[in-house]
């Protein structure tokens, strides 16, 4: 039998595809303890699901192994290319998958090829991080029938991959150099965190390599399912990465294994993780609405650093982050933003100062709304605690639409004691993260609370 633990002592090989070995450090090492070797391709059943423009809602079945499927479909060589790949017990028919296609053909002309493995997704979690190998290693195979068929380029294949996907993504890029972009979508942690870089996604497997973090709380006891380890050339972290607004808190047993946590994955359990895509997919339809900022944590971001954006402007969380490629330094960018609680999740950080003036000091809160050419926004709280006349107040609110050029501020303000009052502001000043425009707006009057006062520009 031999240890089950011990690796190296067993290759399977597959005629397309080439040898896998459970050596290490695939297998026998700390992070990766169990050794198994991926299951076949035809056990896996991959297949790919081409949408187009000319057929949004029904998919064409093509194959590398008979390329005259892909000849008699709607595939079209001059056009990008973007493969979704799904993650644990996912399959390539959820319609996560197909919403994503038909977005991007809103604003865009392109293949969009759905992979399936759910042949190879829906056993063991330790297995199945094995079998992405299979899967990256067909989707390589894939992307090379293309070049020998149309002389398609790679630089042209942008993949777009959730948890386990992400790392068969890697897998492909690993296979054949050269690919365009690889965007991970929470890249799986267990098994693949703090591994050597052959083994999960890193920014080697494409000439782009923009990842979306929003599960990296640790596996135990968090019940974290994604990385928190950077791993691309741009690394974006909303709401800090770890808990997203929407979702409920979580924690397990430390007796759980791994096998038995993903088991028993639900919806509610991987709220967070399955965020990554849905916030992909609202930056398609909102591109400036998921700006990321530098800088070196979330608790530092909230505080303002890395605001606004630099005159070259802040990557795209996203569909768009590419747009930023050519502007990537060495070495990997972190960046943090924050974004709404549920559908549509965009935002838009501005910096707001409030001058108050008043009759005396008063215990409470003060909200700002923001009108402009693009809408109003609800009121947003700008401090609360003691409030003195004669002093300014500052604070940055992500507001739910893009306002555009703004024309006039309400200020509204409630106190928490019995005391009798009037407070006004004097002047708010207010900046854009995007375009770093300041606009400022004068008041003269007190008003009573829950009476808004409406300040126009000075």
């Amino acid at each position: 039998q031999g240890n089950p633990w011990a690796s190296g002592r067993n290759e399977v090989c597959f005629e397309r595809l080439g040898c896998f070995t459970d050596a290490k450090p695939w297998a026998g090492t700390t992070e990766r303890p169990l050794a198994k070797l991926p299951w076949s391709p035809e056990k896996i059943n991959i297949r790919f699901l081409l949408y187009t423009k000319k057929n949004p809602n029904n998919f064409q079945t093509i194959t590398a192994t008979n390329p005259s499927t892909i000849r008699s479909s709607n595939f079209d060589p001059s056009k990008i290319t973007r493969f979704i790949i799904h993650g644990y017990l996912g399959q390539g028919e959820e319609t996560w998958q197909s919403d994503m296609c038909r977005r991007m053909f809103q604003v865009e002309d392109v293949n969009c090829i759905c992979i399936d493995w759910s042949g190879g997704s829906k056993c063991l979690y330790t297995q199945a991080s094995n079998n992405i190998r299979v899967v990256g290693a067909e989707a390589a195979y894939f992307i090379n029938v293309l070049m020998e068929q149309y002389g398609y380029s790679p630089s042209k294949v942008h993949f777009i991959a959730h948890s386990l996907g992400a790392h068969a993504a890697g897998e492909a890029g690993r296979r054949r150099p050269g690919l365009g972009r690889i965007t991970g979508l929470d890249p799986a942690q267990p098994y693949f965190e703090g591994t050597p870089i052959e083994v999960r996604l890193d920014k080697t497997d494409a000439a782009f390599v923009d990842i979306i973090h929003t599960d990296s709380a640790p596996t135990i006891p968090n019940l974290g399912f994604g990385m928190s380890q950077a791993i691309g050339h741009l690394d974006f972290y909303p709401n800090g990465g770890i808990q997203m607004p929407g979702c409920t808190k979580k924690t397990v047993s430390k007796s759980i294994d791994i096998d038995g946590i993903w088991g028993g994955l639900v919806d509610s359990v991987a709220c967070n993780h399955l965020r990554s895509f849905k916030y992909y997919s609202d930056s398609i339809i909102s591109p400036d609405g998921f700006l990321g900022y530098t800088s070196t944590s979330y608790d530092i971001f909230q505080t303002g650093t890395g605001f606004p954006c630099p005159s070259g402007g802040c990557p795209q969380m996203g569909h768009y982050a590419d747009k930023f490629k050519d502007k990537v330094t060495s070495g990997i960018q972190k960046l943090y933003l924050n974004t709404g609680a549920a559908t549509n999740f965009a935002r838009w950080r501005y910096k707001v100062s409030v001058a108050i003036a008043g009759t005396s000091e008063v215990s409470g809160y003060v909200n700002i709304a923001l009108y402009g050419a693009g809408g109003n926004t609800k009121q947003y709280e700008i401090v609360q605690g003691t409030l003195k006349p004669g002093k300014t107040y500052a604070n940055f609110i992500d507001v739910e639409l893009n306002v555009g050029t703004i024309t006039k501020v309400t200020f509204l303000w409630r106190k928490n004691a019995s005391t009798v009052s009037t407070l006004g502001a004097t002047k708010v000043t207010v900046q854009a993260g995007k375009d770093r425009k300041v606009f400022n707006f004068c008041g003269s009057q007190t008003v009573q609370e829950n009476v808004l006062q409406t300040l126009t520009s000075c």
